[in-house]
Protein backbone atom coordinates (compact mmCIF):
# COMPACT_ATOMS: atom_id res chain seq x y z
CA UNK A 1 0.00 0.00 0.00
CA UNK A 2 2.89 2.48 0.62
CA UNK A 3 4.53 1.44 -2.80
CA UNK A 4 1.60 2.43 -4.77
CA UNK A 5 0.76 5.79 -2.30
CA UNK A 6 4.05 7.11 -2.54
CA UNK A 7 3.49 6.48 -6.75
CA UNK A 8 0.77 8.53 -6.20
CA UNK A 9 2.40 11.35 -4.53
CA UNK A 10 4.96 11.40 -6.85
CA UNK A 11 3.14 11.31 -10.03
CA UNK A 12 0.73 14.36 -8.02
CA UNK A 13 3.90 16.52 -7.27
CA UNK A 14 6.08 16.18 -10.49
CA UNK A 15 4.22 14.03 -13.10
CA UNK A 16 6.46 12.68 -15.01
CA UNK A 17 9.84 12.68 -13.18
CA UNK A 18 12.96 11.05 -14.52
CA UNK A 19 13.78 7.58 -13.10
CA UNK A 20 16.85 8.48 -11.30
CA UNK A 21 15.21 11.02 -9.33
CA UNK A 22 12.22 8.91 -8.43
CA UNK A 23 14.29 5.87 -7.08
CA UNK A 24 17.02 8.42 -5.22
CA UNK A 25 13.75 10.47 -3.57
CA UNK A 26 12.43 6.98 -2.73
CA UNK A 27 15.22 5.40 -1.22
CA UNK A 28 16.24 8.35 0.93
CA UNK A 29 12.36 9.13 1.75
CA UNK A 30 12.05 5.75 3.29
CA UNK A 31 15.57 6.28 5.59
CA UNK A 32 13.83 9.16 6.98
CA UNK A 33 10.66 7.24 7.46
CA UNK A 34 12.39 4.56 9.68
CA UNK A 35 13.67 7.41 11.56
CA UNK A 36 12.05 10.23 12.03
CA UNK A 37 10.43 9.11 15.30
CA UNK A 38 13.30 6.99 16.69
CA UNK A 39 15.29 7.64 19.43
CA UNK A 40 16.82 10.91 19.02
CA UNK A 41 20.73 10.74 19.02
CA UNK A 42 23.14 11.51 16.61
CA UNK A 43 25.38 8.42 16.86
CA UNK A 44 26.66 7.31 13.41
CA UNK A 45 24.87 4.28 12.18
CA UNK A 46 21.34 4.84 14.44
CA UNK A 47 18.35 5.54 12.58
CA UNK A 48 18.08 8.62 13.78
CA UNK A 49 21.68 9.87 11.99
CA UNK A 50 20.96 7.80 9.08
CA UNK A 51 17.44 9.79 8.74
CA UNK A 52 19.21 13.46 9.41
CA UNK A 53 21.52 12.35 6.24
CA UNK A 54 18.60 11.06 4.01
CA UNK A 55 16.78 14.61 4.92
CA UNK A 56 19.59 16.49 3.77
CA UNK A 57 20.01 14.31 0.38
CA UNK A 58 16.46 14.89 -0.33
CA UNK A 59 16.66 18.54 0.40
CA UNK A 60 19.88 17.79 -2.55
CA UNK A 61 18.08 16.00 -4.82
CA UNK A 62 14.58 18.63 -5.23
CA UNK A 63 17.28 21.30 -5.60
CA UNK A 64 18.36 19.45 -8.68
CA UNK A 65 15.35 18.86 -9.27
CA UNK A 66 13.98 22.59 -8.64
CA UNK A 67 16.77 23.96 -10.29
CA UNK A 68 16.08 22.12 -13.57
CA UNK A 69 12.70 23.29 -14.12
CA UNK A 70 13.11 26.69 -13.22
CA UNK A 71 15.59 26.80 -16.14
CA UNK A 72 13.31 24.60 -18.54
CA UNK A 73 11.06 27.14 -17.79
CA UNK A 74 7.85 24.86 -18.28
CA UNK A 75 4.42 25.85 -16.58
CA UNK A 76 3.33 22.52 -15.35
CA UNK A 77 -0.17 21.71 -13.20
CA UNK A 78 1.46 19.39 -10.99
CA UNK A 79 2.20 20.41 -7.21
CA UNK A 80 5.40 21.70 -8.25
CA UNK A 81 4.54 23.63 -10.64
CA UNK A 82 2.34 25.71 -7.73
CA UNK A 83 4.97 26.14 -6.06
CA UNK A 84 7.54 27.34 -8.51
CA UNK A 85 4.83 30.00 -9.69
CA UNK A 86 3.18 30.70 -6.32
CA UNK A 87 4.14 34.66 -5.41
CA UNK A 88 3.25 35.68 -1.81
CA UNK A 89 1.20 39.13 -0.82
CA UNK A 90 4.63 40.73 -1.19
CA UNK A 91 5.57 39.48 -4.58
CA UNK A 92 7.73 37.67 -3.89
CA UNK A 93 8.32 33.55 -4.73
CA UNK A 94 9.01 30.75 -2.28
CA UNK A 95 12.57 29.76 -1.99
CA UNK A 96 13.99 26.88 -3.04
CA UNK A 97 14.21 25.56 0.76
CA UNK A 98 10.55 26.60 1.32
CA UNK A 99 9.50 24.38 -2.00
CA UNK A 100 11.51 21.30 -0.65
CA UNK A 101 10.02 21.44 2.79
CA UNK A 102 6.50 21.78 1.03
CA UNK A 103 7.30 18.53 -0.91
CA UNK A 104 8.72 16.55 1.56
CA UNK A 105 5.97 17.62 3.39
CA UNK A 106 2.93 16.10 0.92
CA UNK A 107 5.07 13.18 0.23
CA UNK A 108 4.72 12.19 3.86
CA UNK A 109 1.01 12.86 3.73
CA UNK A 110 0.43 11.36 0.49
CA UNK A 111 2.32 7.64 1.94
CA UNK A 112 1.30 6.76 5.59
CA UNK A 113 -2.23 7.98 5.76
CA UNK A 114 -3.64 6.69 2.45
CA UNK A 115 -1.93 3.83 2.56
CA UNK A 116 -2.79 2.70 6.25
CA UNK A 117 -6.36 3.85 5.50
CA UNK A 118 -6.78 1.57 2.31
CA UNK A 119 -5.67 -1.25 4.52
CA UNK A 120 -8.14 -0.88 6.70
CA UNK A 121 -10.29 -1.05 4.16
CA UNK A 122 -8.78 -4.71 2.80
CA UNK A 123 -9.47 -5.90 7.07
CA UNK A 124 -12.70 -4.49 6.98
CA UNK A 125 -14.36 -6.04 3.61
CA UNK A 126 -12.64 -9.09 4.53
CA UNK A 127 -14.12 -9.04 7.89
CA UNK A 128 -17.59 -7.94 6.44
CA UNK A 129 -18.08 -10.74 3.73
CA UNK A 130 -21.84 -9.53 2.78
CA UNK A 131 -20.52 -6.21 2.44
CA UNK A 132 -17.61 -7.65 0.12
CA UNK A 133 -20.16 -8.84 -2.23
CA UNK A 134 -21.98 -5.75 -2.59
CA UNK A 135 -19.10 -4.03 -3.27
CA UNK A 136 -17.82 -6.70 -5.96
CA UNK A 137 -21.34 -6.27 -7.19
CA UNK A 138 -20.81 -2.88 -7.88
CA UNK A 139 -17.15 -2.72 -9.32
CA UNK A 140 -17.62 -6.28 -11.48
CA UNK A 141 -19.56 -4.53 -14.15
CA UNK A 142 -17.46 -1.56 -14.22
CA UNK A 143 -14.88 -3.82 -14.91
CA UNK A 144 -16.90 -5.75 -17.78
CA UNK A 145 -17.95 -2.54 -19.41
CA UNK A 146 -14.05 -1.41 -19.36
CA UNK A 147 -12.58 -4.13 -20.84
CA UNK A 148 -14.94 -4.97 -23.53
CA UNK A 149 -14.45 -1.03 -24.32
CA UNK A 150 -10.62 -1.12 -23.93
CA UNK A 151 -10.49 1.34 -21.75
CA UNK A 152 -9.36 2.39 -17.91
CA UNK A 153 -11.43 3.40 -15.38
CA UNK A 154 -12.75 7.17 -15.71
CA UNK A 155 -13.68 10.13 -13.61
CA UNK A 156 -16.88 9.93 -14.15
CA UNK A 157 -17.32 5.68 -13.16
CA UNK A 158 -15.69 7.00 -9.96
CA UNK A 159 -17.98 9.33 -9.17
CA UNK A 160 -21.17 6.54 -9.01
CA UNK A 161 -19.59 4.07 -6.80
CA UNK A 162 -22.16 5.09 -4.17
CA UNK A 163 -21.07 1.51 -1.98
CA UNK A 164 -17.55 1.55 -2.30
CA UNK A 165 -17.73 5.15 -1.03
CA UNK A 166 -19.83 5.06 2.01
CA UNK A 167 -17.12 1.99 2.74
CA UNK A 168 -14.06 4.45 2.24
CA UNK A 169 -15.74 6.69 4.66
CA UNK A 170 -16.66 4.43 7.45
CA UNK A 171 -13.42 2.70 6.97
CA UNK A 172 -12.25 6.50 7.79
CA UNK A 173 -14.53 6.73 10.35
CA UNK A 174 -14.01 3.61 12.52
CA UNK A 175 -9.65 3.77 11.80
CA UNK A 176 -9.40 7.63 12.55
CA UNK A 177 -5.88 7.29 11.13
CA UNK A 178 -5.36 11.07 11.91
CA UNK A 179 -6.74 10.13 15.70
CA UNK A 180 -5.90 14.14 16.60
CA UNK A 181 -4.20 17.61 15.74
CA UNK A 182 -2.71 20.81 16.97
CA UNK A 183 -4.58 24.24 17.12
CA UNK A 184 -3.94 27.07 19.10
CA UNK A 185 -6.73 29.04 20.63
CA UNK A 186 -6.94 32.65 19.17
CA UNK A 187 -9.24 33.85 21.51
CA UNK A 188 -10.13 32.86 25.23
CA UNK A 189 -12.92 30.28 25.21
CA UNK A 190 -15.24 28.64 27.62
CA UNK A 191 -15.96 24.79 26.98
CA UNK A 192 -18.34 23.16 29.24
CA UNK A 193 -17.04 25.63 32.42
CA UNK A 194 -13.45 25.24 31.59
CA UNK A 195 -11.65 28.73 30.12
CA UNK A 196 -8.86 28.16 27.45
CA UNK A 197 -6.74 31.43 27.24
CA UNK A 198 -5.98 32.66 24.16
CA UNK A 199 -2.13 30.81 22.94
CA UNK A 200 -3.06 27.70 24.70
CA UNK A 201 -2.58 24.75 22.54
CA UNK A 202 -5.82 22.46 21.94
CA UNK A 203 -6.01 19.12 20.98
CA UNK A 204 -8.73 17.67 19.70
CA UNK A 205 -9.46 14.11 19.43
CA UNK A 206 -11.16 12.67 16.21
CA UNK A 207 -10.91 9.45 17.44
CA UNK A 208 -13.10 10.21 20.32
CA UNK A 209 -15.69 11.89 18.08
CA UNK A 210 -15.87 9.95 15.42
CA UNK A 211 -16.22 6.66 18.26
CA UNK A 212 -18.89 8.97 19.93
CA UNK A 213 -22.14 6.84 20.27
CA UNK A 214 -23.38 10.03 20.48
CA UNK A 215 -22.85 11.24 17.29
CA UNK A 216 -22.52 7.87 15.79
CA UNK A 217 -25.44 4.73 16.82
CA UNK A 218 -23.46 1.61 17.84
CA UNK A 219 -20.35 3.31 17.08
CA UNK A 220 -17.60 -0.05 17.02
CA UNK A 221 -20.03 -1.41 14.49
CA UNK A 222 -18.37 -1.20 10.77
CA UNK A 223 -21.83 0.01 9.04
CA UNK A 224 -21.14 1.67 6.02
CA UNK A 225 -25.35 2.39 5.24
CA UNK A 226 -25.01 4.65 8.23
CA UNK A 227 -23.48 7.49 5.63
CA UNK A 228 -26.72 7.19 3.74
CA UNK A 229 -27.75 10.21 6.02
CA UNK A 230 -24.86 12.74 5.97
CA UNK A 231 -23.43 13.35 9.83
CA UNK A 232 -23.95 16.47 11.84
CA UNK A 233 -21.78 18.95 11.08
CA UNK A 234 -17.86 18.76 12.94
CA UNK A 235 -18.34 15.51 13.76
CA UNK A 236 -17.30 13.83 10.92
CA UNK A 237 -13.36 14.76 10.70
CA UNK A 238 -10.71 12.54 9.20
CA UNK A 239 -8.85 15.23 7.45
CA UNK A 240 -9.09 17.79 9.97
CA UNK A 241 -11.67 20.95 9.19
CA UNK A 242 -11.97 24.40 8.69
CA UNK A 243 -9.30 26.47 6.57
CA UNK A 244 -6.90 24.12 7.77
CA UNK A 245 -8.54 20.93 6.53
CA UNK A 246 -5.97 18.29 4.44
CA UNK A 247 -5.84 19.89 1.05
CA UNK A 248 -5.48 16.55 -0.78
CA UNK A 249 -8.51 14.68 1.13
CA UNK A 250 -10.59 14.32 -2.25
CA UNK A 251 -7.18 12.87 -3.82
CA UNK A 252 -6.78 10.18 -1.07
CA UNK A 253 -10.43 9.18 -1.43
CA UNK A 254 -10.26 9.16 -5.00
CA UNK A 255 -7.05 6.78 -4.42
CA UNK A 256 -8.99 4.66 -2.07
CA UNK A 257 -11.99 3.94 -4.65
CA UNK A 258 -9.38 3.06 -7.63
CA UNK A 259 -7.50 0.71 -5.50
CA UNK A 260 -10.62 -0.46 -4.44
CA UNK A 261 -11.84 -1.45 -7.77
CA UNK A 262 -9.26 -2.97 -8.29
CA UNK A 263 -8.95 -5.10 -5.74
CA UNK A 264 -12.17 -6.34 -5.61
CA UNK A 265 -12.54 -7.16 -9.63
CA UNK A 266 -9.06 -8.55 -9.78
CA UNK A 267 -8.05 -10.35 -6.73
CA UNK A 268 -8.96 -12.67 -3.44
CA UNK A 269 -7.74 -12.44 -0.25
CA UNK A 270 -6.95 -13.93 3.03
CA UNK A 271 -6.12 -13.56 6.76
CA UNK A 272 -2.92 -15.29 7.56
CA UNK A 273 -2.31 -15.55 11.11
CA UNK A 274 -3.41 -15.35 14.02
Amino acid sequence: MKKLSFEVGILTIFGHLKDNYRGELKKNYLIVDKGYNSFPTNIPGTLYKKALQARKRLNEILSDIIRERKEQRLKKKDLSGCLLNSRDDKGEVLSDDKIADNIIGVLFAAQDTTASVMTWIVKYLHDNPKLLEAVKAEQKPIRKLNEEGNQHLSWTQTRNMPVTYKVILESLRMASIISFTFREAVADVEYKGYLIPKGWKVLPLFRNIHHSPEFFTDPQKFDPSRFEVAPKPNTFMPFGNGVHACPGNELAKLEMLVMTHHLVSKFRWEVIGP
